[in-house]
């Protein structure tokens, strides 16, 4: 399965996208600031320029999993009931650890995290729980019972 985030703005404080599975829409995501870093940005230069929970991830694929617990979400009532904290997990992004994929409202929820929802209002997403369930029901929890492998890519369409 190949999910799409397309980002197409960013400003001071935040970033808007798009996410598409296997070429169809499926929500919208707010993201900390893009910074400009590539997957291919050297890490000596992602490390000066990332700015602790106020950076994107950087651009490009990576493997996405949902066999590792998060030691935080799992304590959440909610993540505890809905998938025992196994949430999307982006693997080996450079200068980052721990990027999930998760519902929120602003920027200021996601630490680098990738936060599911739909941009109705500026500088946000709203019925982030809706769009986040139903790209775990109909998409990667099904991915997984498959065994089939998931990857994201993320671009910028105002590079």
């Amino acid at each position: 399965m190949k999910i799409e985030l397309k980002r197409i703005f960013t400003c001071k404080t935040y970033t808007i996208g798009h996410i598409y599975v296997d070429g169809k829409f499926a929500c919208d995501s707010i993201e900390d600031t893009d910074r400009g870093l590539l997957q291919t940005t050297p890490l000596d230069e992602i490390k000066a320029k990332k700015v602790y929970s106020e950076t994107a991830i950087p651009r490009g694929t990576y493997k996405v999993t949902l066999n590792i617990q998060s030691p935080s979400f799992s304590k959440k009532a909610y993540y505890k009931q809905f998938c025992n904290g196994y949430l999307p997990r982006l693997l080996r992004v450079p200068g980052f650890d721990g990027i999930l994929m998760h519902r929120g409202t602003t920027a200021k929820s996601s630490a680098g995290c990738i936060i599911c929802g739909y941009n109705k209002v500026k500088g946000q997403v709203v019925d982030s729980q809706k769009a986040w369930e139903k790209l775990m029901r109909e998409y990667l929890q099904p991915a997984q019972k498959r065994n089939e492998s998931i990857t994201i890519q993320i671009t910028a369409t105002y590079a």
